[in-house]
């Protein structure tokens, strides 16, 4: 396959090193600045218990140097998809799929659910110009259960997971997932073909639209945000907000939030992507993460006083250091 990886930061570099060190496909990647160089001198490059994996890349600035593509993989903060929309066009071919491995809500996710279709999310849409620029029938969801950062640019530092689940988003099994689903098995990620990817989506939001936030407005790993009865409480409250919002869209939540504060405490002293970004200064992806799940509460009218409360703190929090 030719595949090509918009946004070679921590999740696409690793989705990128895995899949070129197979030797099974053509990979390339748009990047910028110090990363476009350490890709174009040093090609991927993966660093983990494991030890160092690498593959060759062609990494351009200008997506119009690499032409179409049979996989386009979106890997980029929720910031930069504006720009995506405006120079994604060279790298879609008629049936060229698109991969966003993304945090949060995804643009694409109201438009093949009954109660979101015909509304816009300004937070992830905004004006609808991500899905005029990439239409839908070039979408496969994707939701990452991975821990990685780049300790520089070009250098992926992969800490645990290796968890892909991908899914149409108006249902089914299709031939083009299956083939997604080999190719990316075959670069050793453990890949699931999910009948239904947005619930995918709402339960991991539900999981982590709270630990986010709340750890980068505390400095504060998860563990130590769980160990707080206070903010622990603050926590449950806001998923069950949260709950009750995928009940009403149809992605309905079997985990209590003490279920899910359990599994989250295995992962022990664990820095949310969010605090990764307050502490190298990064913008954070908050309207994905929060402000997308707090305007669809306003559409489908279900109070939300607890996730209200922490996009305001987190949303002072961040234009005070220029974050947001």
């Amino acid at each position: 396959m030719k595949i090509c990886i918009y946004g070679a930061g921590a999740i696409g570099g690793l989705i990128g090193t895995r899949l070129a060190a197979t030797g099974q496909h053509d990979l390339s990647a748009v990047a910028r600045g110090a990363t476009l160089a350490a890709l174009q001198t040093q090609g991927f490059r993966v660093q983990s218990a494991a030890g160092l994996i690498s593959g060759p890349v062609q990494a351009e600035q200008d997506p119009a140097r690499l032409g179409p593509q049979d996989v386009v993989v979106i890997a980029v903060k929720g910031g930069a998809l504006p720009n995506i929309a405006m120079s994604i066009a060279p790298l879609l071919g008629p049936d060229t799929v698109v991969l966003p491995a993304l945090n949060g809500v995804p643009w694409w996710f109201g438009e093949s659910l009954p109660a979101l279709q015909g509304l816009e999310l300004p937070a992830v849409n905004p004006g609808g110009t991500l899905s005029e620029a990439i239409a839908l029938k070039h979408v496969v969801g994707c939701v990452v259960h991975a821990s990685a950062s780049c300790p520089e640019p070009g250098l992926v530092h992969h800490r645990m997971g290796q968890g892909l689940i991908i899914g149409e988003p108006l249902g089914g099994v299709s031939e083009r997932l299956q083939a997604l689903a080999a190719a990316l098995r075959g670069a050793g990620f453990e890949v699931t073909e999910s009948p239904r990817i947005q619930q995918d989506v709402w339960y991991k939001l539900w999981g982590n639209m709270t630990m986010n936030p709340i750890s980068a407005l505390t400095g504060a790993t998860c563990d130590q945000v769980l160990a707080d009865p206070l903010l622990r409480e603050f926590c449950s409250a806001a998923m069950r907000e949260a709950a009750v919002i995928g009940e009403r869209l149809g992605c309905p939540i079997a985990q209590s939030p003490e279920d899910r504060h359990a599994v989250t405490q295995k992962l022990g002293a664990f820095k949310t992507s969010m605090l990764q970004d307050v502490e190298a200064g990064r913008s954070i992806e908050l309207d994905a993460i929060v402000t997308s799940v707090q305007q669809i509460g306003q559409v489908l009218a279900v109070p939300t006083p607890f996730i209200n409360a922490l996009l305001g703190m987190t949303r002072v929090f961040a234009r005070q250091r220029g974050l947001y």
